[in-house]
């Protein structure tokens, strides 16, 4: 899908403030409000807006520690990645987990309330999961940057 600046305006409107009224967004872009809606179904459509959520603070609900998780598998055959995938998918700690290239299989993005309660995931969890034949745990000591978006360019359209 080629995104047109309208469009820019409209995703980028929507990043600021999920919860931006039809009216509002209108007018932000300079569009009517059904022209508008339009738009904004199409980009719901074509999956370049993905969903809606709340924000939330995992330090605020008790989850302080964040560790980044390197993971080996045993191989990276098709029925091993799928297997090793399904059960990462159950473990809801995990925030984010990618599959990688390079000395690693996956990284994964993991909450935890301490170092004991990581202690717990360690066990309960990443040891159980199929095929892992390492774990690498790294603490984030802050964060500096969490984005939820990449900037939009008018050029990119």
């Amino acid at each position: 899908m080629s995104l047109d600046r309208i469009d820019i305006a409209i995703i980028e409107a929507l990043q600021k403030n999920g919860r931006i009224s039809n009216a509002a967004l209108a007018e932000t872009v300079g569009l009517s409000q059904s022209a508008c809606s339009r738009r904004l179904d199409n980009l719901e459509k074509e999956g370049v807006i993905r969903g809606y959520h709340a924000r939330l603070s995992n330090a605020a609900l008790g989850h302080r520690m964040t560790a980044i998780v390197h993971i080996s598998l045993s191989g990276q055959f098709e029925k091993t990645l799928a297997d090793f995938e399904a059960a990462v998918k159950r473990c809801p700690n995990v925030l984010s987990c990618h599959l990688m290239s390079g000395e690693y299989d996956y990284i994964l993005r993991i909450a935890a309330r301490d170092l004991e309660d990581y202690e717990r995931i360690h066990k309960e969890w990443l040891t159980a999961m199929p095929h892992v034949t390492k774990i690498n745990s790294s603490f984030a000591l802050r964060e500096v940057v969490d984005r939820t978006h990449v900037g939009m360019k008018p050029e990119m359209a």
